[in-house]
């Protein structure tokens, strides 16, 4: 049942035209580019667009990649159940834009690398490259598969689209597009997939404003039913969302998503110089920001609409995740296509962050895995990462079955950001900030980290927290306007407030109102510095002092305690010569630390731009 009491409306003829019209723009994109660079068959061409990108492309795509239909979907029934204080991620989104474009952009593109895991080789050895790519390819499987099966569960159950039907005609257009004009291809149809983004928000948002009568009652009416709770102070680690937990654990897993994510890095690091890079970060916090504030007030205005009548509790959606849809076919049923222009947004979400993920799949795997143990042309190598691409695409398909045991998509999809970009993210930062870390702690501190942040992350899926730290707010059915002859089975006591799902269990060990029950935004800064701290404790142990680094491997030490041992053993007076560097480019390729024999450069185009006499 709807507002006006009438069963919900299925899809029209013109909505699956609208539908169907994305997919196939999606998909010209990625034939234009791949007939615009035929001839063009270097696998940096495919990869990186030849480094010829603009500011302006990247940047939304940069927001497109994660904006996706876990955004457009999930964050509104955050909103509607829990409260607008999701907003505060936009303080996040300051914090990690400053982060990545002064700290971590810098290093990695004036190394001249691809692949962002190819820094550890430099600063630590193979065997840390290799650990990162896999946890990076691990993570993105798990949430691609995510970001492709729950939209179209939800979908599917509102509005009577075939489930596996979309899902794998979506899954396919973005591998073809991927696959046919690479990363030019990607960038240019997020562009137009976030349009289609935003453009669904704002169809949901003014269409609630004419039935509401203005924005100032929905916004009395958020404000009364507890939804503008932007300012909660709790310093509670248990408590899921306040604001200490989103500024703190949501900059750490932002910025493990923007300074080191490969899908984020090979963006910005395409671009035609540092300048249009930075800019490029810049103006993708703009678009961050407008993509939250339109999210958020699509779950108010959904808010001020069933507020005396939900549809969760009446059971007339199965999930949260189902509320946005509903609400779509329901305010907009007699507008012929407009909720296909909505369902178009979701899945807008789900190709754009898909299709970077698949490419950054498989330019990680070219790059880190067979780049260093093959010697192969650039043809063949381009050819080599488009069939990559597509073989990517169809485990992201398969993949997209098993998300469905991970619950509620937005909080499944960041805690796997925290469990495995948290650790990764501490690897990073040891090596660039502490000249004394070497592989050893490197790389025994981020087993250990990961193995923490993955039992948390499990802990807390299966041992939900209790109901006074997730703060669910009421909701009604008093207003509802039509007969019910019995409460539903999800409404206990009075007939206005719904219980909170969290299912208790016989068997609940101590542990799950503790460690499992720490908020998901924390798991990032604990896998952060669990690296930071065990990874400087045995590096000092076992002889880190003597290391030999790059300074261009470094963010700074000035100020830092590692710095008065490490200072005299960073190499910043050594000559090298251009004869010195040949050798090194030959016999150092498996070995880039920078020991106390050894130099490395890992791309010939960086070895290519040093003089023959230079200072590192």
């Amino acid at each position: 049942m709807s507002i006006s009491g009438a069963p919900v409306a299925r899809f029209t003829v013109w909505d699956y035209v609208v539908f169907v019209v994305m997919l196939l723009m999606s998909a010209s994109i990625g034939i234009y580019h791949a007939i615009k660079d035929r001839g063009l068959q270097s696998n940096s061409q495919f990869l990186l667009g030849g480094r010829q990108m603009r500011a302006v492309p990247v940047a939304m795509s940069l927001t497109a990649s994660f904006m996706s239909a876990v955004t457009v979907i999930g964050t509104p029934a955050e909103v509607y159940r829990y409260g607008a204080i999701f907003l505060i991620f936009c303080f996040s989104y300051a914090i990690v834009t400053i982060v990545s474009a002064e700290i971590f952009l810098p290093i990695f593109y004036n190394l001249n690398i691809t692949s962002a895991y190819e820094y550890l080789n430099m600063r630590f050895n193979k065997t840390a490259r290799c650990i990162g790519t896999s946890l990076y390819i691990i993570q993105t499987v798990l949430y691609t598969g995510i970001v492709i099966y729950a939209p179209a569960l939800a979908l599917n159950q509102v509005t009577g689209l075939d489930l596996w039907g979309v899902l794998v005609a979506t899954g396919l257009v973005c591998t073809f597009y991927c696959t046919l004009g690479g990363l030019k291809a990607v960038v240019w149809t997020d562009v137009f997939q976030m349009g289609i983004m935003i453009t669904g928000f704002l169809a949901v948002i003014i269409r609630g404003v004419v039935i509401q009568g203005s924005f100032e009652r929905i916004w009395n009416t958020s404000y009364h039913g507890g939804r503008l709770n932007f300012w909660d102070f709790d310093t509670d680690p248990l408590r899921r969302h306040t604001v200490w937990t989103i500024v703190v654990g949501g900059s750490f897993m932002w910025t493990a998503i923007y300074g080191i994510n490969q899908s984020q890095v090979q963006r910005y690091i395409a671009c035609i110089n540092m300048r249009e890079a930075k800019l490029s970060l810049y103006l993708n916090m703009v678009g961050l920001w407008i993509t939250a504030v339109c999210a958020v007030f699509a779950g108010l205005t959904m808010y001020s609409i069933y507020h005396q009548c939900d549809p969760l509790t009446l059971k007339q959606v199965k999930a949260p995740d189902q509320l946005l849809p509903y609400l779509v076919m329901d305010i907009l049923r007699d507008y012929p296509g407009v909720p296909g222009l909505f369902v178009a947004a979701a899945y807008s979400g789900t190709l754009s962050t898909v299709s970077s993920g698949i490419n950054a799949l498989a330019a990680v795997t070219v790059e880190d895995f067979i780049k260093p143990h093959f010697s192969l042309s650039e043809k063949k190598l381009s050819w080599i990462t488009k069939g990559l691409s597509l073989i990517f695409g169809i485990i992201c398909i398969g993949m997209a079955a098993v998300s469905s045991l991970m619950g509620s998509i937005l909080q499944a999809a960041l805690t796997i950001f925290g469990v495995v970009g948290g650790p990764l993210l501490g690897l990073f930062l040891l090596g660039m900030i502490f000249p004394c870390a070497n592989s050893i702690g490197a790389i025994s501190s981020l087993v250990v980290s990961f193995l923490l942040t993955l039992w948390m992350g499990i802990g807390g899926q299966i041992y939900h927290a209790s109901p006074d730290k997730i703060r669910l707010l009421p909701l009604s059915i008093a207003g509802c306007s039509y007969n019910i002859t019995e409460p539903p089975e999800s409404v206990t006591g009075s007939p206005w407030t719904t219980i909170n799902p969290v299912t208790e269990l016989n068997s609940r060990p101590a542990i799950a109102d503790t460690l499992y029950s720490v908020s998901y935004l924390y798991l990032s800064p604990l896998g952060t510095l669990t690296v930071l701290i065990l990874g400087l404790i045995i590096s000092l142990l076992t002889g880190g002092r003597k290391n030999k680094v790059d300074k261009k491997l470094l963010i700074t030490a000035r100020s830092l305690c590692c710095f008065n041992f490490a200072k005299k053993s960073v190499q910043s007076e050594t000559e090298i010569t251009k004869e010195t560097l040949d050798g090194i480019a030959d016999t150092g390729k498996d070995n880039p630390t920078f020991s106390d024999q050894e130099l490395n450069f890992s791309d010939l185009e960086l070895k290519n731009q040093i003089p023959s006499t230079t200072h590192l």
